[in-house]
């Protein structure tokens, strides 16, 4: 047993320290990046968020109106080969697990659709399967662009990119549906995540993708300060029409349920009753959101959000946040105050 004594943050932990900017509006602000691919060499244009693979949020109806804002999604890795066929392909990542049955499925899904990015997700990004995943795929579909995690680690960040995933996606037990923290113990402080595993990554010219623990477009601009190349959230792009789930109607207001892909809801959905072994916990949880109606209000209000970020630290463009960002500590509890004043 050994205890790490340095301190490690959260998004709650810090704020962004303004500076003198030359921007004269937020208008000035271009979000839009180009990146280049390390393994596969392809490159994209866009505004690198990215839905998570979550079933009541990565819909077909989702990717539709995250291509249009030119975004993207990991589809549901429990999407048909089929419906994959409904969506731009050059925006949205095929999702697939580690399980025998995951490939098979991609391989399906490849007779049908151009397979131009492909998500491989697991929990546990740490065990000796999943880099092996990770490697056959590479082998398989080498123009592909690979995105794979999750960890927060920089020595298993390397160790996925030399395996050959393009993307490694950061964080364990951050998201409001996530209860790995609790049930398992294990985690990493999301802030600290990004900021280590994106040190990691760029020294070997791979990209990473915050994933989770974003509650606000200040976290999203937090996330990208600190190095992000990509940010994917759930919980900020659930309870919309686009979900494709049917709205539960209490106490004379809407809702829309939400719930962790390690959910007991999600593994019996998928996996019938006996679909829990008696080895493994629940780490997930289920909620219910009020209902937001349209996505794109959200998206707006997200882009608007870290464009305002950009203007108070002088990024002209959004690849520039990185550099420009100081971030300071904060009392957290103080912080939760104020904000709460401010709601």
């Amino acid at each position: 047993m050994r205890i790490d004594q340095d301190i490690k943050l959260d998004y709650d932990d810090v704020l962004i320290r303004p500076k003198r900017s030359t921007l004269r509006s937020r208008g000035d602000v271009t979000l839009a990046r180009e990146f280049r691919f390390p393994h596969s060499n392809k490159t994209w244009q866009g505004v690198p968020i990215i839905v998570a693979n979550m079933d009541a949020i990565a819909t077909v109806s989702m990717a539709k109106i995250m291509t249009q804002n030119k975004m993207m999604v990991a589809m549901s890795k429990y999407l048909s080969p089929e419906d994959f066929t409904k969506v731009d392909s050059n925006y949205n990542f095929f999702t697939i697990g580690i399980r025998d049955e995951d490939y098979e499925k991609l391989s399906a899904a490849a007779n049908h659709a151009e397979i131009n990015y492909i998500c491989i997700d697991a929990a546990n990004a740490y065990t000796e399967r999943f880099v092996e995943v990770v490697k056959q795929v590479r082998d398989n579909y080498p123009e592909a662009v690979i995105m794979a995690g999750n960890v927060v680690t920089g020595e298993m960040t390397e160790e996925l990119i030399l395996a050959g995933a393009d993307i490694v996606k950061i964080g364990v037990g951050p998201g409001s549906a996530c209860l790995t923290r609790r049930v398992a113990g294990v985690g990493y402080p999301q802030l600290s995540a990004v900021i280590e595993c994106a040190d990691a990554a760029h020294g070997l010219k791979g990209l990473i993708c915050a994933d989770g623990g974003l509650k606000s477009s200040g976290d999203f601009a937090k996330a990208f300060g600190a190095g992000a190349d990509f940010v994917m959230s759930g919980s900020m792009f659930a309870g919309h029409d686009e979900s494709e789930m049917k709205i539960i109607e209490r106490n004379s207001k809407k809702y829309l349920p939400y719930y962790g892909s390690s959910s007991d809801k999600a593994i019996k959905k998928h996996y019938g009753e006996d679909g829990k072994k008696n080895y493994r916990a629940s780490e997930g949880r289920e909620l219910l959101l009020e209902y937001k109606g349209p996505v794109q209000h959200t998206i707006t209000e997200l882009l608007g959000g870290i464009r305002s970020a950009c203007t108070y630290v002088g990024a002209e463009k959004l690849k520039e946040l990185s550099k420009r960002t100081t971030f300071i500590r904060v009392n957290r509890q103080l912080n939760t105050i104020h904000q709460g004043k401010e709601e």
